[in-house]
């Protein structure tokens, strides 16, 4: 549903999310409400392709000290991560760990993570403030923090036709496909109540971070926000 929906868009934008997280190897990495796995497999990719040894070496040798946990509050969400990490052959013991949680109470202590993504999650989150506050205290200090999330698109024209695809279109859509129309619906209504691009970054900045920027992709129909602990 996700390809349908973004036309395909959404792998190149977990794509440029890792590019701006930079993996190296030996991090530990949270990414929440990430139960499918999609941006802790990147993660893992990108760790293996920086160590030069991707061809050459196992996961355990291109790997080594890294760990990624992988937290989200829906059971269901992270059984699918967990059986795709398995036919991809990554080992939990090793690399990878699934637990549930909720964004606003991480049970991960205080400066315990290098990295933490959240990916198409913190729109749902009820209090926002509290999941970037969990994000601040589980970040070592020089910790990245990472957000994908649909956002709000500034090009006037394209705003015009993005309005009407989302209101007309998404849920129609959802309804064919999924049998949805309602979560579709709310889906469309959710991206309209969360906060702009400027205001989000003045959330983060408010929780701590430093250095905070966003980066729009496709006009502000998606943006990655960005931050560090300093």
């Amino acid at each position: 549903m996700n390809d349908l929906m973004s036309v395909g868009l959404h792998r190149l934008w977990k794509d440029r999310l890792i590019s701006k997280l930079n993996p190296f190897s030996g991090m530990k990495h949270l990414d929440v409400a990430g139960g499918t796995g999609d941006v802790a497999f990147r993660v893992l990719e990108r760790v293996k392709s920086v160590g030069h040894r991707a061809m050459q070496g196992t996961l355990t040798e291109t790997e080594e000290g890294t760990h990624i946990y992988v937290c989200d509050i829906n059971p269901n969400m992270l059984n699918v991560g967990k059986k795709r990490a398995a036919e991809r052959g990554y080992s939990e013991e090793h690399c990878l760990s699934w637990i549930q949680g909720d964004a606003e109470a991480l049970s991960f202590e205080d400066g315990s993570m290098d990295g933490y993504t959240i990916a198409f999650g913190i729109r749902n989150v009820t209090h926002i403030e509290k999941a970037l506050s969990e994000a601040y205290r589980v970040l070592k200090q020089g910790g990245r923090f990472l957000c994908l999330e649909l956002s709000h698109v500034d090009v006037p024209i394209f705003k015009e036709i993005y309005d009407v695809y989302s209101f007309s279109m998404v849920p129609a859509i959802g309804e064919l496909v999924a049998g949805d129309r309602q979560s579709y619906q709310y889906l469309v209504e959710s991206i309209r109540r969360f906060p702009n691009q400027e205001k989000f970054a003045q959330m983060i900045q408010e929780a701590g971070f430093q250095r905070v920027e966003y980066e729009n992709l496709v006009g502000g129909v998606v943006a990655i926000h960005s931050g560090l602990k300093l």
